[in-house]
């Protein structure tokens, strides 16, 4: 599998390997990831708030949002909010598909 639907790397290596040791971990977390965006819709969220929402790590979590987003599954609205570092971030929800369906 590829990005989007697997951690990805950006070289062979350290980055590869690592890519594939999280794999398992990855997938599990991406799914509770866009089953918080789907099961809340239309609330939406920034990446830190949905690490603190599932009690993991945001380095975990901030992947698996960008993996959902080039999936097409989550997308941005017009909102921001601060994230833990003070900075303003993308406020995310699912994305409705034809059928109305989350």
């Amino acid at each position: 599998m590829s990005y989007p639907k697997s951690p990805g790397s950006k070289a062979s290596g350290a980055s590869e390997d690592a890519a594939e040791a999280i794999t398992g971990h990855a997938n599990n977390v991406r799914d509770r990831v866009l089953a918080l965006f789907t099961g809340e819709y239309p609330a939406s969220f920034t990446a830190d708030q949905v690490a603190t929402a599932l009690n993991e790590n945001i380095l975990t979590v901030r992947p698996r949002v960008s993996e959902l987003r080039r999936s097409g599954l989550i997308e941005p609205t017009e909102e921001r909010r601060k994230n833990r570092s003070g900075l303003s971030a993308h406020c995310w929800r699912a994305v409705v598909r034809s059928g109305g369906e989350v």
